[in-house]
């Protein structure tokens, strides 16, 4: 997408744009791109620095709670059994 227009920008949030924009010494446009990605997860990683921002992935969600209580009762009973120290191993 080459341009997308705002209309109607609250003057409060103008505010708060332009103050980030001379803050960072950036453009406005450049400032609005950055907080886009920052509020979907998807912003800039600095190289060295710790990101505390993470990056939601949808691709296993369809997967996640769809055990059952005897699926589950059956993974932890075979859980168990490879849980079991042998003695001889550690002689």
């Amino acid at each position: 997408m080459r341009a997308i227009t705002l209309r109607n920008v609250p003057a409060a949030l103008t505010r708060v744009i332009r103050r980030k924009a001379a803050e960072g010494r950036t453009s406005i446009n450049k400032t609005v791109i950055r907080l886009l990605e920052e509020s979907v997860g998807n912003g800039p990683r600095k190289p060295g620095k710790e990101d505390a921002r993470r990056q939601l992935h949808h691709d296993l969600d369809k997967l996640a709670g769809c055990w059952g209580k005897e699926e589950a009762a059956a993974f932890e009973e075979t859980l168990k059994a490879q849980r079991a120290i042998d003695p001889e191993l550690w002689k």
